[in-house]
């Protein structure tokens, strides 16, 4: 399973795969694989570095 960001309001979720719709501002919007893969998350399921517009 995948954490993905909403690119408009910024919004979490971890799926397998984004919808088409934000659960939360209610748009059709890109959402952003932030799940980590790098060390540097210390065993946080997403990136901090990785950010949403909202």
């Amino acid at each position: 399973m995948a954490s993905w960001i909403c690119d408009k309001c910024g919004y979490n979720l971890e799926a397998d795969k984004p919808p088409e719709k934000c659960p939360s501002c209610n748009q059709e919007c890109s959402f952003v694989d932030n799940s980590c893969y790098t060390p540097d998350c210390a065993g946080k399921p997403n990136d901090p570095q990785i950010k949403g517009e909202g």
